[in-house]
């Protein structure tokens, strides 16, 4: 089975805990605090890959997490860091955030990878927390949660030309004929419901062709395979645009072409794409019919190429104006600009507060590192209480109006009592 979308839900491995650790000695019944940092939770990524053409496998899997960081040690002891999940994906696939439709990777290459959901950092021991106010801190951060998020996966097809059409034009039959590739094709009314790839061979060049299913009127708007067969012929280089130029089914074959053009020119990414137009099934026809609808065509400003699949009429002649057609758009593509990179500064020092259904909210980079900390201990309350006063937190809570109400820090929600 075929299958070109997906939902999946990832999530970034939980950062190890730190711990609260002394090394004693005879000579030191305290101890000194030695309680190591919590490892880094491993990351989600995904990786295209040739080794797939379809998203089949995630119609069987949805979850994915990746390795929760390993629990500091004593002595200082690093946690382990937890191991990255690479999730591999066809080449094609565009990675979308499932909830605002952004795209945050478009795996468009062999080994490209992004990772869509990063590892929580791990908790720092009691080690960290050594100061002169401090001399054995029982204090210590939990480990941050992983990022959590729902994608959605959308395949798209690499092929150098998309052969695109009404239902039952001869598009599979021509991917047949010309390729190595064998699809189903039937006297009967039938059309593709999967795309098809296949390798074209033509006086030692070769390119790879792709049978899209076929296309109806209003698809760009959902009906039929609706935006299913748009969607891959965004990634065709040169379309192939086949028509019955002899209307077996008793259809106008210019208004058929007129009616694919209409939905290909309702997409941005479609509109101005080269495009080569073939009229298949000429062998049902006589010689002077043939120039006849050849020649309405061109007085409609389309020239079109006639061929039989059948008899192979035309056809080699049509493959060689495609691999021409390929390499002027080759010349045409502008080379990439190299790479730049923008740094955006975030204030690490600044924080702001405010107020959601009856309790106080602290925002900042800095002050939420606070919400990590373990208060399973008088030490860290404590020094929570400390770090809040000494950053001016309390003094902005004041003046915004706080009356002791309950303070969200990060993950924690804490209450201190009001002085004065």
């Amino acid at each position: 089975m075929w299958i070109d979308e997906a939902k999946i839900h990832v999530a970034g491995g939980q950062g190890g805990d730190g711990l609260i650790s002394f090394h004693r000695t005879k000579y030191n019944p305290l101890g000194t605090p030695d309680g190591g940092h919590g490892g880094d939770g491993g990351d989600v990524i995904l990786e295209a890959t040739r080794s797939m053409n379809t998203l089949l496998h995630f119609s069987h899997q949805v979850h994915f997490k990746a390795e929760d960081g390993g629990s500091g040690g004593p002595n200082r002891r690093q946690g382990k860091r937890g191991k990255d999940l690479v999730i591999p994906v066809p080449v094609g696939t565009v990675v979308r955030d499932l909830y605002t439709g952004a795209v945050l990777a478009d795996l468009c290459e062999e080994g490209m990878k992004v990772v869509v959901a990063h590892g929580g950092k791990g908790g720092r021991g009691n080690s960290a927390f050594v100061s002169n106010r401090w001399k054995g801190p029982k204090i210590r951060e939990l480990g941050e949660p992983g990022e959590k998020r729902w994608l959605k996966l959308e395949l798209r097809l690499l092929a150098d030309v998309g052969l695109v059409g009404f239902p039952n034009v001869g598009k599979s039959s021509f991917l047949s004929r010309v390729s190595r590739k064998k699809v189903k094709v039937a006297p009967y009314p039938f059309t593709t419901l999967e795309p098809h790839l296949g390798v074209v061979e033509v006086d030692g060049k070769s390119f790879v062709l792709a049978d899209l299913p076929g296309l109806v009127e209003g698809a760009h708007e959902g009906k039929g395979l609706g935006d299913r067969f748009l969607r891959h012929a965004t990634r065709a280089r040169v379309l192939l645009h086949m028509v019955d130029l002899a209307g077996v089914e008793g259809r106008d074959p210019l208004e058929d072409y007129r009616a694919v053009r209409r939905e290909l020119e309702a997409w941005d990414e479609l509109r101005g794409k080269p495009e080569v137009v073939a009229g298949n099934k000429v062998d049902l026809l006589s010689r002077d019919e043939v120039a006849r609808r050849i020649s309405r065509f061109r007085a409609a400003g389309v020239e079109i190429h006639p061929i039989s699949v059948v008899t192979g009429e035309g056809v080699r002649e049509l493959l060689h104006l495609l691999v021409r057609k390929l390499e002027e758009v080759a010349k045409e593509i502008p080379k990439a600009a190299p790479a730049t990179r923008t740094w955006k500064l975030v204030p690490r020092k600044g924080f702001r507060v405010s107020r959601e259904d009856g309790i106080w909210v602290v925002e900042g980079r800095e002050i939420e590192r606070l919400g990590r900390l373990d208060l399973s201990t008088e030490d860290a309350r404590a020094y929570l209480e400390e770090e809040l006063e000494r950053r001016g937190v309390f003094r902005a809570l004041r003046r915004a109006g706080w009356q002791g109400e309950p303070i969200r820090i990060g993950n924690i929600e804490v209450e201190f009592e009001l002085e004065g």
